[in-house]
Formats: structure tokens, sequence, C-alpha cells
């Protein structure tokens, strides 16, 4: 019998299943044998700086390449870890739904598999982390440092969709799409179990439901660097996002009437 499509194929290594975790890294992957290695190493490494207990999870989105078996091999060298697999790819909005909901760490970290904001800028969350439920990197803030920028095309698309962002969902964030997030472990729960969004939109809605839950929100200024194998498709990632866009406002009308 065919399993249920979200249904996840799971490897985990733990030491201790009881042992207090404060920071869980939930890292969505679509076919990223090329640079999951190289992030995972950077995490572990900068894991090894720090005294505090840290579990990394990858979920594998369906790739096709070797995302998940590369992935199991280097965290072999972390053992508070775990890979989990979609059988087919379902989007980054669903990934990272199912990593959140898994993690057991105190606050939740989200990044991308490129580190196109490099994980040391976590130092900046860290303090920002007892006053907020949330904090978000930005790219677009003022003090934002942009080392390499994305092609002038992809980068007006972007601040075109910022701006439907703040039109019609949520008038006050200048970059809702930036990889680098953190949560506290409960708001976390409470926004990703209510999450509908599949997509690259989901941050979209996923603040939206901090706001409306009554969440504190930080958005500080973070490094980035544009990755060129990126996987949002110019045109056809952009007109899903559109789409999840919309839907987003309907379910924001709902939470408001």
């Amino acid at each position: 019998m065919r399993r249920p499509q979200l249904q996840a194929r799971e490897t985990q290594r733990t030491t201790n299943s009881f042992q207090a975790i404060t920071l869980s890294i939930v890292i969505p992957a679509y076919n990223e044998e090329q640079r999951i290695g190289p992030a995972l190493r950077q995490i572990i490494d900068y894991l090894k700086g720090r005294k505090s207990t840290a579990e990394i999870i990858v979920v594998d989105d369906g790739s096709t390449d070797r995302t998940a078996s590369l992935a199991r091999s280097i965290l072999t060298d972390w053992p508070l870890s775990r890979v989990i697999s979609f059988e087919k790819n379902q989007g980054k909005g669903a990934a990272v739904k199912i990593g959140v909901l898994q993690a057991r760490g105190e606050l939740i970290l989200l990044t991308d598999a490129d580190l196109s904001t490099p994980i040391e800028e976590l130092e900046k969350f860290w303090p920002l982390a007892g006053d907020y439920e949330v904090v978000i990197g930005s790219r677009a803030l003022p003090a934002s440092d942009l080392r390499i920028r994305q092609s002038r095309l992809r980068e007006n698309m972007g601040k075109f969709f910022n701006l439907l962002v703040r039109w019609l969902v949520l008038p006050d964030f200048k970059d809702t799409q930036c990889g680098f997030k953190l949560f506290k472990r409960q708001a976390a729960q409470e926004i990703f179990s209510r999450l509908k969004t599949t997509g690259f939109a989901f941050d979209v809605e996923a603040l939206l439901l901090a706001r409306k839950l009554g969440y504190k929100i930080a958005e500080i200024p973070v490094v980035w660097t544009n990755s060129a194998d990126s996987r949002v498709k110019l045109i056809s990632s952009s007109v899903k996002m559109l789409l999840e866009l919309i839907r987003i406002r309907k379910i924001r009308n709902k939470l408001t009437d």
C-alpha cells in the first residue's frame, strides 16, 4: 500500500532522548548534494565552540540526488541529529513544518542549506531570545550586510513581492523571506501546527500567525551572501508564491473577522 504523501522516513541519532536541548537547527533541503556537506560541517564547527546542547534536523524534501545520504553520513559526527525524508517534493513550507514540529530545543533556528546567512550570525539572535518569541533576519534594513547581491532582476522581483506582502498581509516587516529565523519552542509549535502554506511563501503565513497569536517579533539586520544556485525559479516559483500570498490574505481576513 502506498504511504500517505506527507509521511516521511526518519533517521535519528541521539545519545540521550531525555537530554535537555537548548537549540534545534532545522534545515530544509531539496537537491542540495553540492551544498549540504559544507553547510553541515560549518554548523557543526560552530556548535562545537558553544557549551549549549543542540540538535540538527535536516528535512530532505523529496530530493532526487544524494542529499539525504550525504547528510546522514556527515551527521554521524553529531550525536543529536536526524534526517527526515519525504518520498516526493512537498515544498519548503511543508519541510520546515515537519522539522519544527519534531524539534525538541528550547529555541528553534530555521536556516537554508546554502547558509546564505552564516551560522555565526546566530550570535546576534541569542541576546534577543529572552524578550522576543520570534527573531527574524533581514536583508532590507540599513545595517544589513549584503556581501554578494542577487541579479538586478531577482532583487527587483523580491522587492516587488515584499511590497505585495506589506500591502496585502503584513505592513510592518521589511523582509519576510530571509531564511534565517529563530523561534522559542512554544511559539514555534503554536505557529507551525497551524501553518497551511507548503511553498516558499510559508514565512509570510508564519509571521502572520505569530502576530495574531500575540508573539513579540524582532527584525534585525544580518550578513547575507547570494547563492547563484537558487531553488527559487524566477517565473514558476514567483507565480506560485503570488498564489500562496493571495491565499494567505484570505487567511488574514478570516483571522480578523
